[in-house]
């Protein structure tokens, strides 16, 4: 059951995306930042964390799983280390998926090898 919710809730999240781009005019970077500012809305209000606990990865691994992250962590760091937290909490909450991230990047370039726009 873990695995179906898992697709629903990806599934759902990634039908939303693909509607605001057919039906929009937002670009796709734009349906990004904003897909992560939603998921630190959500977070902030408290509607997230059963959305994640509800659909596992499929709400985690998006990018609302990321601003998800990022307002976890900044919780987090305020209540620890007080105004301090609001800087270092998202970072640190997210520094393995941004290093995967970027250390990935530049293995897939040095496998691929890849070309600027023509």
């Amino acid at each position: 059951m873990e695995y179906l919710n898992a697709f629903l809730c990806g599934g759902i999240l990634c039908g939303i995306g693909q509607i605001l781009i057919d039906k929009t005019q937002l670009t796709p970077a734009r349906i990004l930042t904003g897909y992560v500012v939603a998921g630190v809305l959500l977070s902030a209000v408290g509607l997230y964390q059963p959305i994640a606990d509800w659909g596992g990865a499929g709400a985690t691994v998006p990018l609302t799983g990321f601003g998800h992250a990022l307002a976890k962590g900044v919780k987090k760091g305020v209540a620890e280390q007080g105004w301090l937290g609001i800087f270092t909490g998202g970072l640190t909450a997210t520094a393995g998926g941004i290093a995967a991230a970027v250390v990935f990047g530049v293995l897939m370039a040095a496998v691929c090898k890849p070309n600027g726009k023509r």
